[in-house]
């Protein structure tokens, strides 16, 4: 008997003590879903072990930048359950195992998730070598922070930021720190923040306020601030973040406006203007991206409306979070993603602007990227001081870093144009540099050494290009990517249209011409006749050969009848000799026609009555030199 009831309260006691494990786990679940990460953290370790407590322990983690404590959970959950099944949660250990600079084991995951060879390790002895710039990295000193972050230039030496400093403000559920507002102060030496002060209730509200920027006066501001309105997507109710713009007037911020484009069912933030204050830029995870977060711009108009969201395309997003964008003074692209090979977490990225195009990322390298993430970057293009945050340390900081030149990584293509034959420089010849679209990125005139050097990017496909208006242009391309070097000495020998064809000869002035037989016109007509026309055909045909040929076609006549009139028949007669090539499909752009009359005689056939009508007959031609 006493052993039945032994059993009976031991059933019992198991019965409650599971019920009770699963009330917590719901409970601990919810705070999971509602993204209160901390509070689920220190649930999540009080629980019984089950694959799910361990994947949403680690997630917790994860998203609470607390890699060290991912990475060992993911392992835990590696070892007790045979492998990570879920594709994003492979993602995730990943990054944590890049976090902890476990390289060899997060290649691992990194291959299985992107299905191709991974070598971090590799990467990083690239980037020391490859950076066109080094940062020298500092924390700037900001006293009374909990977590900072988002500099910004407002005016001179005033700057803005985020900080969860203030502790009246609520608790955010999901890191634990009070809900964020905006700051402004004077930065110190460029890397002290000094009389730091909160912005009115204006624009700092119990919401999430962040990332402000300014134009060039300061009078306007935009700003993030979470939208009061939860939605419910993908069953989870979510607070969006929104785009403010605000005015300032009689020293105060007024007039605060929810931009036109905004949405409750997506984010849209991190704003940053362009230079002429044409174009807002920002990120956002409306749909129809590439990824997670992509950047977008819209244009600003001069009435005061918007323009619609342009996607800025997949040269710059990913399918994971692209954000932070910021542009530069020259138009040049900054930006945070966790789509490309990098450090760790969110890397800096820099893409130039060509031809109004973005051309593709460049990593800022190792020396300001860490294995944490690292966003928000700014840089006064004059000076080379920028500003950026990380969690690098735990909690988001702001750090200064003064850019230089990486002596390590001298990427340049040097060289000298000479004549492939003679091997004689060639000063004055044009050497112009295209990009892997055909689009010039720079040209130069060669001076009195023949000589040229272009500054290159890392990971990018060029063709050099030598022109000389006596030679056939030569291109040459060549890559600086990884298979390719940083350093290139290309020698461009060019041929000369003389050497190249046999009908082209230097005549007595030292002009290159194209040498036809006579043409005739009958007598004060400016007609093509049908024996011109196929004396004509050769002319077309290395115009054909050679587009880059361009040529003078001058008329000529002798001395006899006045020199106006003989002025204007030699002008009729060069320009339909012209005509007639344009219509032979030579484009007029590469043609000038040009009449000397009597000006230029091959003889002493100067004065009527001096020559036969053979030798004046020499004097009447047409000639076809080739332009400079």
């Amino acid at each position: 008997m006493r052993l039945i009831i032994t059993l009976l309260m031991t059933a019992l006691l198991t019965g409650n003590y599971s019920h009770a494990q699963n009330l917590r786990l719901n409970k601990t679940n919810r705070l999971f879903k509602n993204h209160a990460y901390k509070e689920a953290i220190t649930n999540y370790k009080n629980l019984d072990v089950s694959r799910e407590v361990l994947e949403n322990l680690a997630d917790s983690y994860y998203y609470t930048n607390d890699f060290e404590n991912a990475a060992k959970t993911y392992t835990q959950i590696k070892n007790q359950y045979s492998d990570i099944t879920d594709k994003k949660r492979v993602y995730r250990f990943a990054q944590s195992l890049l976090a902890i600079e476990d390289y060899q084991k997060a290649d691992v995951y990194l291959k299985s998730f992107y299905g191709k060879d991974w070598n971090t390790k590799e990467f990083l002895f690239e980037l020391q070598r490859t950076t066109p710039h080094v940062f020298e990295v500092q924390t700037v000193s900001n006293s009374g922070t909990k977590s900072d972050f988002g500099l910004s230039f407002i005016d001179g030496e005033m700057v803005a930021f985020a900080s969860s400093r203030n502790i009246n403000r609520p608790i955010y559920s999901w890191n634990g720190l009070p809900y964020l507002d905006l700051y402004e102060a004077q930065l110190i030496g460029g890397n002290a923040l000094s009389k730091v002060t909160a912005f009115s209730n204006e624009i700092n509200t119990p919401l999430h306020e962040s990332n402000a920027v300014f134009t060039e006066k300061g009078m306007v501001m935009y700003f993030n601030r979470n939208n009061t309105k939860r939605v419910k997507i993908n069953g989870e109710r979510v607070s969006n973040i929104q785009l403010y713009r605000a005015e300032k007037v009689d020293n105060k911020w007024t007039n605060v406006t929810l931009l036109p484009f905004n949405n409750d069912l997506y984010s849209i933030e991190h704003p940053s203007i362009s230079k002429d204050g044409k174009t807002l830029y920002f990120s956002s995870n409306m749909s129809g991206g590439y990824g997670e977060f992509d950047l977008y711009k819209v244009m600003l108009h001069t009435d005061g409306s918007y323009g619609d969201p342009i996607n800025l395309g997949a040269s710059v997003n990913t399918a994971f979070r692209d954000q932070f964008p910021y542009i530069s003074t020259i138009n040049t692209l900054y930006y945070a993603t966790n789509g490309k090979q990098g450090l760790g977490g969110l890397d800096i990225y820099r893409v130039n602007m060509i031809n109004g195009e973005f051309d593709n990322p460049i990593n800022l390298g190792s020396s300001i990227n860490s294995p944490r993430d690292d966003y928000a970057f700014i840089i006064d293009e004059v000076t080379n001081e920028s500003y950026f945050s990380s969690n690098r340390d735990g909690l988001d900081q702001i750090y200064s870093g003064k850019r230089k030149e990486n002596i390590r990584a001298k990427y340049m293509v040097i060289g000298r144009v000479q004549d492939s034959i003679s091997k004689k420089i060639l000063p004055g010849s044009q050497v112009s540099l295209f990009d892997e679209h055909g689009v010039v990125i720079n040209d130069i005139l060669t001076g009195g050494d023949a000589s040229y050097t272009f500054r290159l990017e890392p990971s990018k496909k060029y063709t050099v290009r030598a022109t000389n208006s006596r030679y056939i242009p030569q291109n040459i391309s060549f890559s600086t990517q990884k298979d390719g070097k940083i350093s290139h000495d290309i020698l461009l020998t060019l041929l000369s249209y003389e050497n190249a064809e046999e009908i082209i000869k230097q005549d007595r002035k030292g002009d290159i011409q194209v040498e036809l037989e006579q043409i005739f016109f009958d007598f004060d007509q400016a007609v093509i006749k049908r024996q011109a026309a196929a004396t004509l055909k050769d002319l077309v045909t290395i115009m054909k050969k050679y587009p880059e040929m361009n040529v003078e076609v001058s008329a000529h006549t002798d001395i006899r009848g006045s020199s106006e009139y003989n002025l204007l028949l030699s002008n009729k007669r060069a320009e339909s000799t012209m005509k007639y090539l344009i219509s032979q499909g030579i484009n007029k752009n590469r043609l000038r026609s040009i009449g000397y009359g009597e000006m230029q005689p091959l003889n002493n056939c100067i004065k009527e009555g001096l020559c036969s009508d053979e030798e004046y007959e020499i004097n009447r031609r047409c000639e076809f030199t080739i332009m400079q």
